[in-house]
């Protein structure tokens, strides 16, 4: 077994051209498939108060995609396969009014570990597209689904085989 600890500290942090910190994160879902029941996985605030989609700072030794993946296993307890950008999202802390920018990428969880550096101040939970809308605090994480969603069925309707993604972190 890995020793496993999150990332502390802001001094490694990526912020752009206006001073906004830059965050990347992921939507998780547990297979490929496209179905009335398709989940995502949603993770708790670390007060327990929120429920969102993994997601952290993205720090300059690593690829957007890099930091989105370590922040799924840090906060989820997940590994699994980035798949294409969903797009960027410009939004303001609501905790200490910090402008930031955010990416969000969809995740095809492949490996859900029993233990993981947040897993005593998170819980992770699966929920249908749906249920994690009606749940999920942040406007820009619910559009970010919205696209995957849309993504999704697209592929579906132009029936291509390979469906790689579920998750936004």
């Amino acid at each position: 077994m890995a020793c496993l600890v999150s990332r502390t500290g802001r001094h490694l942090q990526r912020y752009d051209d206006l001073g906004r910190r830059q965050v990347v994160g992921y939507k998780c879902c547990s297979d490929g498939s496209i179905s009335d029941d398709w989940e995502v996985l949603v993770i708790s605030s670390q007060k327990g108060h929120k429920m969102m989609f993994p997601k952290g700072g993205w720090e300059i030794d690593e690829s957007r995609e890099e930091a989105a993946l370590r922040e799924s296993l840090e906060e989820a307890g997940v590994l699994g396969n980035v798949e294409c950008e969903l797009g960027k999202w410009d939004f303001i802390s609501k905790r200490n009014g910090t402008f930031y920018e955010g990416f969000m990428f969809p995740l095809l969880v492949k490996e859900e570990l029993d233990f993981w550096p947040e897993q005593n101040v998170r819980r992770r939970t699966w929920m249908n597209v749906k249920e994690a809308r009606d749940v999920c605090q942040h406007w820009w994480m619910k559009e970010a689904l919205d696209i995957l969603v849309e993504r999704l069925n697209s592929m579906h309707q132009h029936k291509e085989q390979s469906i790689p993604f579920c998750t936004i972190i």
